[in-house]
């Protein structure tokens, strides 16, 4: 009896938590938060670098950095989740197939090819050509994973969207350059990401989406830190300073793509990856408060940007049959 109990207990929470993930303020909460924290993480990985003595040359301690900062995050991610349910949060044998090839992914060849691409490629063009995921991730859930249709309005939606990153990032009568060691590198991260979102929507059908996170950032953390101390790469923390920005950018991860994988979890994989637009928005407007760029960004510019994107967003969570069914007094 008490068993059973336990089991309805447990089925409400579950339903009360996929609910509310799936609603309107869910998504807008928990998408929003994501898009903030990574935001940040544009200036802290500068400011990472300066309190590191990492070179912007440096691709080996870059990887070494990165891959430390995933561990950290899978760590917070496991602690906590242990902690809150009361429980060791331990993949089962069935468990680890999805680990490895989402922590290949989303953590491996992401930032193994990210740090290295941004390198030698501009700030401006790296955000752009990041903004892109939300477009593939679309495309790739459509046509590759089939997890749902292809429509007019979700294209019209990542249009606007992205039009809105490209007025914050381009400079009037700005160019951008293309080189496949630099951008090229950055694109091909972005194909990774959005790999690894198609795969946390069809993995979280059969297993726990927060002990993906967690454990595939262990394994991926582990092997971007063996990479980088393979190939010679070192950290020089110059203060303190330098341990509390490494744990925060820990943090970043941790609950970010967290919430971010329990949204894919609960949601079509358009309605979540379109707020993947914000990113770079943050990014500038975060940039400019603590690299003090303010100068670099035209207010009026920022605004009809964040304008564009919140459009792009609106349209692609705009739901038809939603509508039509409110004109008919219906619950949809």
């Amino acid at each position: 009896m008490s068993e059973n109990a336990s089991q309805a207990t447990i089925g409400a929470r579950e339903s009360r938590r996929n609910s509310f993930l799936s609603s309107t303020g869910g998504v807008l909460a928990l998408a929003m938060a994501s898009c903030l924290l990574w935001g940040s993480a544009f200036p802290c990985t500068k400011i990472g670098n300066v309190l590191f003595g990492i070179a912007s040359s440096a691709t080996s301690s870059q990887l070494l950095f990165a891959g430390v900062r995933f561990f950290v995050a899978g760590c917070m991610v496991v602690v906590a989740m242990s902690v809150m349910r009361g429980r060791p949060l331990l993949p089962r044998a069935t468990d680890w197939k999805a680990i490895l090839c989402l922590s290949l992914f989303q953590t491996v060849l992401q930032y193994g090819l990210f740090y290295p691409g941004l390198s030698r490629a501009s700030g401006v063009a790296s955000s752009i050509i990041e903004a892109s995921a939300s477009f593939i991730v679309i495309l790739l859930a459509a046509l590759a994973f089939r997890q749902e249709r292809l429509d007019a309005r979700k294209v019209i939606g990542c249009v606007v969207g992205f039009a809105g990153v490209l007025l914050v990032n381009l400079q009037s009568g700005g160019t951008l350059e293309f080189s496949l060691a630099g951008e090229g590198l950055v694109f091909l991260s972005t194909i990774a990401a959005a790999m690894s979102s198609c795969l946390i929507r069809e993995f979280s059908k059969r297993h726990d989406p927060v002990l993906l996170s967690g454990w595939q950032f262990l394994v991926g953390g582990v092997v971007l830190t063996a990479i980088g101390l393979a190939t010679g790469g070192r950290l020089q923390p110059s203060r303190p300073a330098a341990l509390a920005l490494l744990a925060y950018m820990g943090f970043i991860s941790a609950a970010a793509y967290t919430m971010w994988s329990m949204l894919l979890s609960a949601n079509p994989v358009s309605r979540v990856a379109v707020f993947g637009f914000m990113n770079p928005v943050f990014g500038v407007v975060l940039s400019a408060l603590l690299l003090g760029e303010a100068s670099a960004i035209d207010p009026l510019r920022a605004t009809v940007a964040l304008a564009l994107v919140s459009v792009g967003i609106v349209i692609v969570n705009r739901d038809p049959r939603a509508r039509q069914a409110a004109r008919k007094g219906e619950r949809p």
